[in-house]
């Protein structure tokens, strides 16, 4: 029999759920993958160092919200109108090469399912998943969006823990490392992949202001404001289940491609057929679904929160550069720039797929490099935020969380320099 308490958190649980459907993506299908396949395990304690010190900047989207009732970006039109228009133009820098990467990979890997072939095949999916993505948004808002990805979340966590447990005893453990060997820190090639491994892991700090939009939209659609508890415990479900996946990614890579001298190729296409071929040829034709299943729902699950998120946000920002955001407002976006700025990030990204399709590794790469490089001013500007006078006193972060939210932010900045002195040269 459910408890009132159980009841209370069943209506916030949500939003954590839709982050951890936006963060496994890329990140993990495609970087951590890479990362196994080339380095056996001795990344793994970067990916969990990535997980550790970016957690309180994304901590603080929810926190925020179950506090004031408002998102982050009110929190930063607070801040001063120079907060907004720095994160304007972090968003509108990035978001139609996320987008297209997102759902190019995904299609590429819907290609390799169904047995099609050629660029071709794969720009029909992307046109075709950017309209299904927009016609879910469409028809049922934050309401359908929540239920299609605690299906697809459910769906890619299983099948993925099962794929990895099926490759364990492959794995070759004497790779594991801490951290990653000073070869690799003195190698260019290999810090601009560990950049790039970085960048996106678990995901890009973006997510945290949508987030703080998604646990709004929640308790909009429940009539429940969660409490700041409920809502960093949901957040945290869906955190540590992003760090679990990015293990078992980093093992499917280690124990399947490592040292098989295989090298992926550059295209969506060749990426996605190669991925799933390996898999198959290694564990048997059997597999094929399952990998397969894994492989596209982490990926759906990533284009659907996208699409939502970049155009959610932006909504947001206009309406915050208009005025003060106010707690449990009935309509706290605008709606006409929702539907704009979706049409046009779907237009944008599909116009860019055909450089994506023959440079997706190098291109994924640089998206996630660039987020990397922002990743600094994002978590600096969260940490202000919650520790602004309009926190309650009760909901601030304590002293030991504070520090701990410098330890990222030096942790990011840190290796952006190191990564521009490498990349450029001191």
């Amino acid at each position: 029999m459910e408890t009132t308490t159980q009841r209370s958190f069943l209506k916030a649980l949500g939003p954590g759920l839709l982050w951890a459907g936006a963060a496994v993506g890329v990140s993990h299908l495609v970087q951590s993958t890479r990362a196994g396949a080339s380095f056996g395990l001795e990344l793994l304690g970067l990916v969990i160092i990535a997980n550790v010190f970016k957690y309180p900047a994304f901590s603080f989207g929810p926190r925020y919200a179950a506090a004031t009732g408002t998102s982050l970006l009110e929190g930063y039109r607070r801040q001063g109108l120079w907060a907004l228009v720095l994160y304007a133009i972090l968003t509108l820098g990035t978001m139609f090469i996320i987008q297209a990467v997102v759902t190019v990979v995904t299609a590429a890997i819907g290609a390799a399912l169904l047995g099609w072939s050629g660029s071709a095949a794969v720009v029909q999916l992307t046109i075709f998943l950017t309209v299904i993505c927009a016609a879910i948004l469409f028809v049922g808002d934050y309401s359908w969006l929540d239920r299609v990805i605690k299906l697809v979340v459910a769906l890619f966590t299983v099948s993925t823990v099962a794929a990895t447990a099926l490759v364990l005893p492959r794995v070759d453990w004497g790779t594991i490392r801490l951290l990653p060997s000073a070869e690799l820190f003195s190698d260019p090639a290999s810090v601009l992949f560990m950049v790039a491994l970085v960048g996106w892991m678990p995901s890009a700090f973006d997510i945290s202001i949508w987030h703080s939009l998604w646990t709004l939209a929640r308790r909009q659609e429940t009539k429940y404001a969660a409490t700041v508890d409920e809502a960093l415990l949901d957040f945290n479900i869906g955190y540590l289940g992003t760090a679990l996946l990015a293990f078992c990614f980093v093992a499917l890579g280690a124990g399947i491609m490592y040292h098989s001298g295989t090298r992926f190729p550059e295209s969506a296409a060749g990426f996605a057929n190669q991925v799933i071929a390996l898999y198959t040829e290694t564990l048997g034709a059997w597999s094929k679904p399952l990998i397969g299943l894994s492989a596209f729902t982490v990926m759906f699950s990533t284009t659907l929160t996208v699409i939502d998120g970049f155009p959610r946000a932006l909504a947001t920002l206009v309406s915050r550069f208009n005025g003060p955001e106010l707690p449990d407002r009935v309509s706290p976006i605008n709606r006409s720039v929702y539907w704009i700025s979706l049409v046009v990030l779907g237009l944008g990204s599909i116009g860019i797929v055909g450089f994506l399709l023959g440079s997706m590794v190098a291109l994924v790469d640089l998206a996630t490099v660039l987020s990397f490089l922002t990743a600094p001013l994002l978590a600096w500007l969260n940490h202000r935020v919650i520790l602004a006078k309009e926190m309650p006193e009760e909901h601030r972060p304590r002293l030991a969380m504070v520090a701990y939210s410098w330890t990222g932010i030096i942790f990011s900045t840190a290796f952006a320099l190191y990564f521009l002195r490498v990349r450029w040269g001191a």
